[in-house]
Protein backbone atom coordinates (compact mmCIF):
# COMPACT_ATOMS: atom_id res chain seq x y z
CA UNK A 1 0.00 0.00 0.00
CA UNK A 2 1.61 3.47 -0.96
CA UNK A 3 0.18 5.84 1.97
CA UNK A 4 1.73 8.75 0.11
CA UNK A 5 3.98 9.64 2.86
CA UNK A 6 8.03 9.28 1.88
CA UNK A 7 10.86 8.63 4.00
CA UNK A 8 14.33 6.86 4.08
CA UNK A 9 12.54 4.29 6.41
CA UNK A 10 8.84 3.91 4.85
CA UNK A 11 10.70 3.41 1.42
CA UNK A 12 12.19 0.32 2.52
CA UNK A 13 8.61 -0.96 4.08
CA UNK A 14 6.62 0.10 1.28
CA UNK A 15 9.04 -1.38 -1.59
CA UNK A 16 9.09 -4.81 0.13
CA UNK A 17 12.61 -4.84 1.15
CA UNK A 18 12.39 -5.80 4.76
CA UNK A 19 12.61 -8.78 6.61
CA UNK A 20 9.36 -10.48 8.21
CA UNK A 21 11.23 -10.37 11.63
CA UNK A 22 11.27 -6.15 11.50
CA UNK A 23 8.02 -6.15 9.77
CA UNK A 24 6.51 -7.70 12.73
CA UNK A 25 8.72 -5.88 15.07
CA UNK A 26 7.28 -2.37 13.29
CA UNK A 27 3.41 -3.89 13.45
CA UNK A 28 4.16 -4.56 17.53
CA UNK A 29 4.86 -1.10 17.70
CA UNK A 30 8.65 -1.81 19.21
CA UNK A 31 9.93 0.70 15.81
CA UNK A 32 9.09 3.81 17.22
CA UNK A 33 10.01 6.66 14.34
CA UNK A 34 8.19 10.17 14.91
CA UNK A 35 4.52 9.96 15.48
CA UNK A 36 3.60 10.57 11.51
CA UNK A 37 5.84 8.24 10.09
CA UNK A 38 4.64 5.68 12.92
CA UNK A 39 1.22 6.30 11.57
CA UNK A 40 1.77 5.86 8.13
CA UNK A 41 4.44 2.81 8.73
CA UNK A 42 1.22 1.08 10.80
CA UNK A 43 -1.23 2.06 7.69
CA UNK A 44 1.31 0.56 5.17
CA UNK A 45 1.25 -2.83 7.00
CA UNK A 46 -2.19 -3.12 7.16
CA UNK A 47 -1.45 -4.72 3.61
CA UNK A 48 1.24 -6.99 4.70
CA UNK A 49 1.43 -9.95 2.83
CA UNK A 50 1.93 -12.01 6.24
CA UNK A 51 -2.01 -12.16 7.97
CA UNK A 52 -0.17 -12.70 11.17
CA UNK A 53 1.61 -9.10 10.59
CA UNK A 54 -1.30 -7.58 9.45
CA UNK A 55 -3.12 -9.13 12.12
CA UNK A 56 -1.13 -7.75 15.06
CA UNK A 57 -1.30 -4.09 13.20
CA UNK A 58 -4.64 -3.65 13.47
CA UNK A 59 -3.86 -4.70 17.25
CA UNK A 60 -1.59 -1.91 17.79
CA UNK A 61 -3.79 0.60 15.66
CA UNK A 62 -6.64 -0.51 17.71
CA UNK A 63 -4.49 0.85 21.07
CA UNK A 64 -3.83 4.92 19.61
CA UNK A 65 -6.58 7.03 20.59
CA UNK A 66 -8.87 8.40 17.67
CA UNK A 67 -8.46 11.71 19.24
CA UNK A 68 -4.67 11.55 18.83
CA UNK A 69 -4.79 9.61 14.92
CA UNK A 70 -7.33 12.84 13.83
CA UNK A 71 -5.44 14.96 15.38
CA UNK A 72 -2.00 13.94 13.24
CA UNK A 73 -3.83 13.73 9.81
CA UNK A 74 -5.07 17.34 10.21
CA UNK A 75 -1.94 18.43 9.34
CA UNK A 76 -1.40 20.52 6.13
CA UNK A 77 1.41 18.22 5.25
CA UNK A 78 -0.18 14.93 6.09
CA UNK A 79 -0.40 13.10 2.62
CA UNK A 80 -4.45 12.66 0.97
CA UNK A 81 -3.92 9.07 0.84
CA UNK A 82 -3.07 8.97 4.41
CA UNK A 83 -6.05 10.90 5.58
CA UNK A 84 -8.42 8.55 3.14
CA UNK A 85 -6.74 5.58 4.93
CA UNK A 86 -8.27 6.67 8.27
CA UNK A 87 -11.23 8.36 7.02
CA UNK A 88 -12.61 4.78 5.82
CA UNK A 89 -11.84 3.53 9.28
CA UNK A 90 -13.87 6.06 10.59
CA UNK A 91 -11.52 8.92 11.71
CA UNK A 92 -11.70 12.60 10.55
CA UNK A 93 -9.09 14.68 10.68
CA UNK A 94 -9.23 17.15 13.74
CA UNK A 95 -10.19 20.74 13.14
CA UNK A 96 -6.81 21.75 14.48
CA UNK A 97 -3.36 19.87 14.07
CA UNK A 98 -1.47 18.20 16.62
CA UNK A 99 1.94 19.80 15.80
CA UNK A 100 5.07 18.25 17.31
CA UNK A 101 4.11 17.50 20.89
CA UNK A 102 2.65 14.18 20.37
CA UNK A 103 5.37 11.68 21.91
CA UNK A 104 6.05 7.82 20.12
CA UNK A 105 2.45 6.68 19.52
CA UNK A 106 2.82 3.21 20.36
CA UNK A 107 6.46 2.03 22.12
CA UNK A 108 6.69 -1.84 23.66
CA UNK A 109 10.24 -1.74 23.46
CA UNK A 110 11.19 -1.46 27.02
CA UNK A 111 14.93 -2.33 26.25
CA UNK A 112 17.70 -0.07 28.38
CA UNK A 113 19.95 1.58 26.15
CA UNK A 114 22.26 2.88 28.77
CA UNK A 115 24.03 6.09 28.80
CA UNK A 116 26.10 7.58 26.66
CA UNK A 117 29.79 5.58 26.91
CA UNK A 118 32.04 8.53 29.29
CA UNK A 119 35.44 6.29 28.55
CA UNK A 120 37.04 4.68 26.06
CA UNK A 121 36.42 1.26 27.62
CA UNK A 122 32.41 2.39 27.69
CA UNK A 123 33.10 2.97 24.07
CA UNK A 124 34.62 -0.20 23.06
CA UNK A 125 31.87 -2.13 25.71
CA UNK A 126 29.25 -0.16 23.11
CA UNK A 127 30.99 -1.49 20.11
CA UNK A 128 31.12 -5.22 21.00
CA UNK A 129 27.36 -4.88 22.06
CA UNK A 130 26.32 -3.58 18.80
CA UNK A 131 28.50 -6.12 16.73
CA UNK A 132 27.17 -9.19 19.14
CA UNK A 133 23.05 -7.31 17.49
CA UNK A 134 21.15 -8.67 15.03
CA UNK A 135 19.19 -6.83 12.32
CA UNK A 136 15.55 -6.35 14.17
CA UNK A 137 17.86 -5.37 17.80
CA UNK A 138 20.02 -2.63 15.68
CA UNK A 139 16.92 -0.81 14.15
CA UNK A 140 15.39 -0.76 17.62
CA UNK A 141 18.91 0.85 19.03
CA UNK A 142 19.22 3.28 16.17
CA UNK A 143 15.68 4.68 16.50
CA UNK A 144 16.53 4.74 20.71
CA UNK A 145 19.89 4.24 21.25
CA UNK A 146 22.56 6.65 22.50
CA UNK A 147 23.83 9.66 20.19
CA UNK A 148 26.83 7.50 20.23
CA UNK A 149 25.06 4.42 19.12
CA UNK A 150 23.83 5.86 16.37
CA UNK A 151 27.15 7.78 15.30
CA UNK A 152 28.24 3.86 14.79
CA UNK A 153 24.90 2.33 13.22
CA UNK A 154 24.76 4.67 10.61
CA UNK A 155 27.57 3.21 9.11
CA UNK A 156 25.97 -0.15 9.06
CA UNK A 157 26.03 -1.89 5.80
CA UNK A 158 22.30 -2.73 6.10
CA UNK A 159 20.10 -0.57 4.30
CA UNK A 160 17.30 -0.76 6.82
CA UNK A 161 19.64 0.03 10.20
CA UNK A 162 21.01 3.16 8.46
CA UNK A 163 17.81 4.35 7.79
CA UNK A 164 16.39 3.62 10.83
CA UNK A 165 19.02 6.10 12.27
CA UNK A 166 17.56 8.81 10.01
CA UNK A 167 14.03 8.03 10.91
CA UNK A 168 15.18 8.44 15.03
CA UNK A 169 13.12 10.73 16.57
CA UNK A 170 16.13 11.93 19.10
CA UNK A 171 18.60 12.81 15.69
CA UNK A 172 19.80 15.89 15.85
CA UNK A 173 20.85 18.49 13.05
CA UNK A 174 23.82 18.53 14.54
CA UNK A 175 24.34 15.23 14.06
CA UNK A 176 23.19 15.22 10.49
CA UNK A 177 25.51 17.51 9.68
CA UNK A 178 28.59 15.24 11.59
CA UNK A 179 26.55 12.04 9.46
CA UNK A 180 27.58 14.44 6.38
CA UNK A 181 30.90 14.90 6.98
CA UNK A 182 31.64 11.20 7.46
CA UNK A 183 33.58 9.02 4.94
CA UNK A 184 32.61 6.39 6.28
CA UNK A 185 28.72 5.89 5.70
CA UNK A 186 27.22 4.51 2.47
CA UNK A 187 26.22 6.16 -0.46
CA UNK A 188 22.83 5.95 0.27
CA UNK A 189 22.80 7.63 3.52
CA UNK A 190 24.68 10.64 1.92
CA UNK A 191 21.89 10.85 -0.83
CA UNK A 192 18.83 11.14 1.46
CA UNK A 193 20.50 13.61 3.60
CA UNK A 194 20.91 15.59 0.00
CA UNK A 195 17.27 14.76 -0.52
CA UNK A 196 16.18 16.07 2.52
CA UNK A 197 14.37 19.90 2.26
CA UNK A 198 14.42 19.97 6.18
CA UNK A 199 18.14 18.92 6.49
CA UNK A 200 19.28 21.12 3.58
CA UNK A 201 18.14 24.01 5.05
CA UNK A 202 20.91 24.04 7.59
CA UNK A 203 24.25 25.63 5.52
CA UNK A 204 26.67 23.38 7.26
CA UNK A 205 24.76 20.05 6.62
CA UNK A 206 25.18 21.49 2.66
CA UNK A 207 28.87 22.93 2.99
CA UNK A 208 29.79 18.85 4.28
CA UNK A 209 27.70 17.11 1.85
CA UNK A 210 29.43 19.30 -1.26
CA UNK A 211 32.95 18.68 0.66
CA UNK A 212 32.42 15.01 0.90
CA UNK A 213 33.70 12.82 -1.84
CA UNK A 214 31.46 9.93 -1.24
CA UNK A 215 28.15 12.16 -1.66
CA UNK A 216 27.02 11.56 -5.37
CA UNK A 217 28.37 14.15 -7.96
CA UNK A 218 25.04 15.20 -9.09
CA UNK A 219 23.70 15.93 -6.07
CA UNK A 220 27.17 17.79 -5.23
CA UNK A 221 26.49 19.72 -8.44
CA UNK A 222 23.25 20.72 -7.40
CA UNK A 223 24.11 22.04 -3.95
CA UNK A 224 27.20 23.89 -4.96
CA UNK A 225 25.07 26.82 -5.65
CA UNK A 226 23.75 27.57 -2.46
CA UNK A 227 27.66 27.63 -0.88
CA UNK A 228 28.85 30.98 -0.49
CA UNK A 229 31.36 32.54 -3.08
CA UNK A 230 34.44 31.87 -0.01
CA UNK A 231 33.66 28.22 0.23
CA UNK A 232 33.17 27.81 -3.71
CA UNK A 233 36.99 29.13 -3.99
CA UNK A 234 37.83 26.92 -1.25
CA UNK A 235 36.80 23.95 -3.47
CA UNK A 236 38.78 24.87 -6.68
CA UNK A 237 41.93 23.47 -5.06
CA UNK A 238 40.32 20.78 -2.43
CA UNK A 239 41.99 17.53 -4.41
CA UNK A 240 39.64 15.25 -1.79
CA UNK A 241 36.27 16.30 -3.98
CA UNK A 242 35.78 14.91 -7.32
CA UNK A 243 37.22 16.56 -10.17
CA UNK A 244 33.76 17.13 -11.99
CA UNK A 245 32.55 19.64 -8.79
CA UNK A 246 35.96 20.85 -8.56
CA UNK A 247 35.75 22.00 -11.98
CA UNK A 248 31.99 23.27 -11.71
CA UNK A 249 33.27 25.52 -8.84
CA UNK A 250 35.85 27.31 -11.10
CA UNK A 251 33.65 28.34 -13.32
CA UNK A 252 31.54 29.51 -10.78
CA UNK A 253 34.16 31.58 -9.56
CA UNK A 254 35.34 32.25 -13.32
CA UNK A 255 32.05 33.54 -14.09
CA UNK A 256 31.60 36.06 -10.86
CA UNK A 257 34.64 37.57 -11.70
CA UNK A 258 33.91 38.83 -15.53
Amino acid sequence: MDIGLRTPLLDLFRTGEVTADVRMLAAQGEISPRPLEQLALLATLTSDDDAEIRRVTEETLARIPAKVIAGLIAGSDVPAALVEFFVNRGIEAAPIAAGDGVEALVDTDATDYGEEPATEEDKLSLLAQLAAMGVPEKVKAAMKGSREMRAVLVRDPNKMVSRAVLSSPKLTDAEVEMFAKMGSVGEDVLRTIAQSRAWTKNYGVVSALVKNAKTPVALSMMLLGRLTAKDIKALCTNRNIPEAVRISAKRRISDTQK
